[in-house]
């Protein structure tokens, strides 16, 4: 293990460490996750996703930042995204279930409140996950390439973040290729609709959490698809 790689471990451990060792913090974070929802959304994502994208980093240039990355501008523009994840959450694991009913299956509104595990939650949860990440991901995520080219583009600085974003010259300077050959053809079927349906089998107050750390997992992907874009 290089060093560097040593380093940011230890600080990643020393950071949350305190929430499994010290109960009266990981309460006061329970506590306030079930009245300041978005808020906390806005942090595990700000936090986590940004994690996602510094390892992802890592693997691009061996370096966990570089000059013009800009860690801080990217952590807002997850904790915003984040925001939309968790409305995107209420939204389908309201909404499916209710189209689920509609289409004749019984009780599907009420299932993943149900203990245990059955086939039939085990479906409900899997067609939320469908319906999530067939209409809202690859919006999140072209979304997300966006305003990272537009952080990149300015230097990765907080003032450049607040500058007039260029809609249709970064978006017509996107790999369509790469993004819809990799990003959305392959990690979307292959990886986040088995992983969210994993989430949403999870009690409510977990969902967001575990979401925010499978966004480390986004992080990785998008790294991985822009080496794939330099190499194509």
């Amino acid at each position: 293990m290089h060093r560097k790689d040593l380093f940011f471990s230890i600080a990643v451990i020393i950071f949350f460490l305190p929430f499994f060792l010290w109960n009266p913090l990981l309460e006061a974070y329970k506590e306030f996750n079930l009245n300041y929802g978005m808020v906390t959304s806005f942090l595990k994502f700000a936090v986590l996703a940004t994690l996602g994208e510094v390892i992802g980093l890592r693997i691009k240039t061996g370096n966990y930042n570089k000059r013009g990355f800009g860690i801080l501008p990217r952590a807002i523009v997850w904790g915003i995204i984040g925001l939309t994840i968790q409305m995107a959450f209420i939204i389908f694991s309201t909404g499916t279930p209710m189209f689920l009913e509609y289409l004749g299956v019984e009780g599907s509104t009420g299932m993943l409140e149900e203990s245990g595990l059955s086939a039939a939650k085990i479906l409900v949860a899997f067609s939320i996950s469908l319906t999530m990440n067939i209409i809202y991901a690859p919006v999140m995520m072209t979304t997300h390439k966006i305003t990272d080219t537009h952080i990149e583009n300015n230097g990765g600085t907080l003032r450049g973040l607040f500058r007039p974003l260029k809609m249709g010259e970064i978006m017509a300077g996107i790999n369509w290729k790469v993004q819809w050959g990799f990003v959305f053809k392959k990690t979307i079927p292959i990886f986040w609709i088995p992983a969210h349906t994993i989430t949403f089998l999870l009690p409510p107050q977990h969902r967001v959490l575990f979401a925010a750390l499978l966004s480390v997992m986004l992080g990785v992907f998008l790294a991985v698809a822009a080496i794939l874009g330099k190499i194509k």
